[in-house]
């Protein structure tokens, strides 16, 4: 993995930047992230932060809130040029989210226990998920989240896949979600979930898949920069902790997870937290936190995407 040099302009801001002049009046959109890039080193412990660099000088822009593309108020006169907008950071790019489990897969028991081939042992085909004391599922709170984060890439450029419809249905398998990925041939995959660990432990965690000897080996490195970054949005967005019983600085890898194992495309799974603690369950269940979730993983996904 080649170095890369990061410049964040800030995590929650992934509205416009406009710079204008007499002359001419564009339009900069900057959802979130500077236009630099980041990295470790090949020999580095991919554990570590990446440090990033001071952000340059945006001499005479302004920052705004929102998705804007025009001229700020009052800069444009009848004369100037109609602005036009600049490309968006994510035009092109193809992410697929997969929101981890299903509603209804609590009542379908034979259906989600089938057994299916990940290669490197046979799984159940999908489960129920896990729950916060007061009955929140992790179901409903990854549906959430993805359609959030669905609606931010999308407003970023992007064409966003994801691998259910609903929270109302069963599965799909974890092969079917695998295949979801390849098929759209995403340049990044994401998997929402949330953890169901003892109520003492707490903070979250990335999954990164290992080589097997199969699909997934070309994209192991790629997904553990993907990994990466998004780990490192959250933690700066979220100010949730690395994950305190499972992994090394909150990034664990895995070849036991068919959503892993079948991917052909760089995927992650992100546990975003434990349900079972009641710090992050009272949190989980706010929307604005939820928000602040889905927007930082969009920034780390935006991240990977751009560098």
């Amino acid at each position: 993995m080649s170095p890369r040099r990061v410049s964040w302009v800030a995590d929650d801001v992934w509205g416009a930047m406009i710079v204008t002049g007499r002359a001419l009046a564009a339009a900069l959109v900057l959802c979130g992230l500077g236009a630099a890039s980041c990295g470790t080193t090949g020999g580095a412990d991919p554990g570590r932060d990446r440090v990033p660099a001071p952000a340059a000088a945006a001499t005479a822009a302004q920052p705004t809130t929102g998705e804007a593309t025009g001229v700020a108020p009052g800069a444009a006169s009848e004369s100037a040029p109609t602005p036009t907008a600049a490309r968006k950071p994510l035009s092109g790019k193809i992410v697929v989210i997969d929101p981890g489990h299903n509603g209804q897969n609590y009542r379908h028991s034979a259906e989600i226990n089938k057994q299916v081939d990940v290669l490197t042992q046979r799984k159940a085909c999908d489960t129920t998920g896990t729950a916060t004391a007061n009955g929140y599922s992790e179901a409903a709170f990854t549906w959430d989240v993805s359609q959030r984060l669905d609606k931010i890439l999308k407003s970023r450029g992007a064409k966003v896949v994801l691998t259910r419809r609903d929270n109302n249905g069963v599965g799909p398998c974890i092969t079917q979600r695998a295949a979801i990925g390849n098929k759209a041939k995403a340049n990044a995959a994401i998997s929402v979930h949330a953890d169901g660990a003892s109520p003492a432990n707490h903070g979250f965690h990335v999954i990164i898949p290992k080589k097997i000897g199969g699909p997934v080996d070309p994209v192991v490195k790629d997904s553990e920069e993907l990994g990466i970054d998004v780990r490192n949005a959250l933690k700066r967005g979220t100010g949730l902790s690395y994950s305190t019983y499972i992994g090394k600085a909150a990034l664990d890898y895995r070849n036991d997870l068919g959503g892993l194992n079948l991917s052909t495309v760089p995927k992650i799974f992100v546990e975003c937290g434990n349900m079972k603690n009641p710090t992050e369950a009272a949190k989980f269940q706010q929307a604005a936190f939820r928000q602040r979730i889905a927007l930082s993983l969009a920034n780390g996904l935006q991240q990977y995407l751009t560098h």
